[in-house]
């Protein structure tokens, strides 16, 4: 079943509700994302992390493959507060019995090794979903209840609302000894993932997103500037932004071998990796590097065309046979929700949000890429207008 915004506030505040309630009453939680986690996958699992640590549960969070180096800070949170960020080789140390999805489309989406997969498949356990991305190809994963998946700027954003909620129960928090709820870490980890999500606001579409946005930013702000304790802490949310956008030497160098590539095709800007280029990106560059690089080079794309721009490229056929697209819509162009496009052309594998998509396809199923990429370009002309 696809993926639609909670109706009422009166059923997302029940919604939160069962999800505090499973906080006080379950013993072992487990948090996991999708495959190549963005600043708002890791950001909103550190968050939950941070909360589910208020009530003094253990919590694990399950990764896969390293992160990039502008993560650090929300690794080293985590290390502060003795919160397990676990590996492909990794065992899990503690008992399970919750299971907690951020940010995620869909349950085909989900980061896994053989010892996660097997607790993906172990009916007993409690799941709980907290997510932004609707409609189109998304599928549930929580169970009926304790599905926080509605529209919001991004899944910190909802991590942030039930830190919201919480606040207002105070016989609860002095029955747990909570005395610190919103604390300087999981302000920076919300604060992570909506201003990166949303870039730094200039995604924002809708009049609840901006509200929302307003109300957290001016509250997180405030909470940091006075709980900054030395110069090279962060202090405001121009320095976090900054730091996620801040690029290695080696994510320059990738960013130039895409950008020397690109075109442009009328109204929207774009490249395209076909297998030889592709072949070389992948001797040249590591996957998470390139995963990163795509997705920014997308944005940029997107800002010069004033529209929407386009990255494909093959991964190698050591690691699949798929294409990778990603899309993204330009901050001054509001008009198209980007999902449509999964719709128009029947595309399975693949989600996002109505600003950013990303989809896979089997490279026997695109012989002729520039072809396909042709009519992919005719098609989101034709049906944004």
């Amino acid at each position: 079943m696809s993926k639609h915004a909670i109706p009422s506030i009166r059923e997302k505040n029940q919604v939160i509700a069962n999800i505090v309630d499973a906080l006080t009453r379950q013993q072992g939680f487990l948090l996991i994302g999708h495959r190549s986690p963005d600043d708002d996958c890791i950001a909103s699992l550190v968050a939950f992390a941070l909360l589910a640590g208020k009530f003094a549960k253990p919590v694990s969070i399950y990764l896969g493959s390293r992160l990039h180096e502008h993560f650090q800070y929300l690794l080293d949170i985590c290390r502060y507060n003795s919160i397990p960020v676990l590996h492909p080789t990794d065992l899990i140390r503690t008992r399970v019995d919750t299971l907690v999805l951020c940010d995620t489309p869909k349950p085909a989406m989900i980061e896994a090794n053989e010892e996660v997969m097997g607790l993906l498949h172990t009916r007993r356990l409690l799941r709980i979903e907290i997510d932004h991305h609707l409609g189109a190809d998304s599928e549930y994963f929580g169970d009926p209840g304790y599905r926080l998946v509605t529209e919001a700027s991004s899944a910190s954003e909802l991590v942030g609302q039930i830190l919201l909620w919480l606040r207002r129960r105070t016989a609860l928090l002095d029955q747990y000894n909570i005395q610190d709820l919103i604390s300087r870490n999981i302000v920076l980890a919300v604060l992570t993932g909506i201003i990166g999500d949303s870039r730094m606001g200039t995604l924002l579409k809708s009049k609840q997103e901006k509200r929302y946005y307003q109300l957290f930013s001016a509250l997180f702000n405030d909470l940091l500037a006075r709980t900054t304790v030395r110069d090279t802490n962060f202090s405001d949310m121009n320095q976090v932004f900054q730091e996620i956008q801040r690029q290695s030497e080696v994510e320059a160098r990738c960013v130039s071998f895409f950008m020397e590539r690109s075109r442009r095709s009328g109204l929207l800007s774009y490249v395209l990796l076909e297998d030889k280029d592709s072949g070389r990106l992948a001797r040249q560059f590591d996957k998470d590097t390139i995963v990163a690089t795509a997705r920014s080079v997308a944005d940029t794309l997107a800002e010069e065309s004033g529209r929407i721009g386009l990255v494909c490229y093959c991964e190698p056929p050591s690691d699949s046979d798929l294409v990778q697209f990603r899309l993204r819509r330009s901050r001054r162009y509001k008009g198209f929700d980007l999902r449509k496009v999964l719709e128009l052309f029947a595309i399975e594998n693949g989600g996002g949000h109505e600003g950013a998509i990303g989809f896979r396809l089997p490279r026997a199923e695109v012989p002729d890429l520039a072809e396909y990429v042709e009519r992919l370009l005719a098609g989101v002309v034709e049906a944004s207008g």
